[in-house]
């Protein structure tokens, strides 16, 4: 039998997007998250990047309650319910940034939102596949993916790829290429990001 403990943390308070304002809410947004979880990590941060306020339910990835397969077939976290129950963080995220466009996170150019948005369709080729073979000790390529990582070209896209570059550092303990290292500290002083270097310092 499955025990599992539902730990609801208080509503998370948002950070001050770029634009200095916040976004009140008609209905509180829930997310089920997993601190470990890059995929959560996702969403956090640009939950955080709009301005919204968040209640976080944390899920035990080693034990799963049977309920999260209510929410997700797959049992996978994120789960966003904001009345509307939507998994998958890709999909978390597009629907993020069309119900809450402001700030915006992808291009105003339509050639250029279309290669952010390729660029997270291609995240398991370009990085995520050689992320998780580096992990289990299989052969992997993950160096030669790290320096060619399309980072940049929409914050959009770079919060797709940037809690496994942060894992790759500070959890895996590989040296990222002089451009990525640089990248990302570029980066770090935004509130969403430094906060998500504190969740993976903390881990």
């Amino acid at each position: 039998m499955e025990i599992s403990v539902d730990i609801r943390v208080p509503l998370r308070p948002c950070l001050a997007p770029p634009s200095g304002r916040s976004i009140v809410l008609d209905r509180v947004l829930k997310l089920y998250d997993a601190g470990a979880c890059p995929f959560c990590a996702r969403v956090r941060i640009v939950l955080e990047e709009k301005g919204l306020a968040y209640e976080t339910v944390e899920i035990d990835l080693r034990n799963r309650p049977s309920w999260v397969y209510d929410l997700n077939a797959s049992g996978k976290v994120p789960v966003l319910d904001d009345g509307f129950v939507l998994p998958e963080s890709a999909v978390i995220m597009e629907y993020l940034e069309e119900r809450y466009p402001e700030p915006a996170l992808l291009p105003a150019d339509a050639a250029a939102r279309a290669r952010a948005r390729l660029a997270v369709f291609r995240f398991d080729e370009l990085l995520g596949d050689d992320y998780y073979a580096h992990r289990r000790g299989d052969p992997n390529a993950l160096v030669e993916r790290l320096a060619a990582l399309p980072a940049g070209l929409s914050l959009f896209s770079d919060i797709a790829y940037l809690p496994w570059v942060i894992r790759v550092r500070d959890r895996l303990g590989v040296e990222l290429p002089g451009g990525l290292a640089t990248w990302l500290e570029g980066l770090a002083p935004r509130p969403s990001i430094a906060r998500e270097l504190e969740v993976v310092a903390a881990l």
